[in-house]
């Protein structure tokens, strides 16, 4: 019985990061403000109060900014984020780190039951993977909410 080779092929993956700044060119995250900053920076002005979004900063282990990487786009009272979608954003890169995010639309900064459940999620996840999970901001035009700050991470 000859076997059709094309039953054989696979895809092939490559990993591949492609930075277009040196790193020294690029933001260092030396805590939340910082963070805060670069995500409002890039965070869309139309949407911020009318659909809650994931975002992840990744960091390198200087905390030196590898990227804002949209994770998931929601409706009003929620997004869904994958965890997979998350690390494997995260190992393409390289990341030593990472800070998560997401704004409520009510402009309500405290975290809900399930903003802490997914953030226990992806830390658990992290650990595995040796990645750092810096922190999780709820973000809003006027502001942000830190689980580093207020002790929840």
């Amino acid at each position: 019985m000859v076997l059709q080779s094309k039953l054989f092929k696979v895809a092939e993956v490559q990993l591949a990061f492609k930075p277009k700044y040196k790193i020294a060119d690029r933001p260092r995250i030396r805590g939340c403000e910082d963070a805060y900053g670069v995500l409002i920076q890039q965070w869309s002005k139309d949407r911020i109060e009318y659909l809650e979004d994931f975002k992840i900063i990744l960091v390198n282990r200087k905390n030196r900014v590898l990227g804002l990487v949209d994770i998931s786009q929601g409706g009003i009272h929620g997004t869904l984020v994958d965890p997979k979608v998350v690390f494997a954003i995260a190992l393409k890169a390289g990341a030593s780190g990472i800070i998560l995010s997401h704004n409520h639309p009510s402009g309500e900064l405290e975290p809900g039951a399930e903003d802490i459940e997914v953030t226990k999620k992806l830390k658990e996840g992290a650990k595995i993977l040796d990645i750092e999970i810096l922190d999780h901001l709820i973000i809003s035009k006027d502001g942000y909410y830190s689980f580093q700050e207020n002790g929840i991470l």
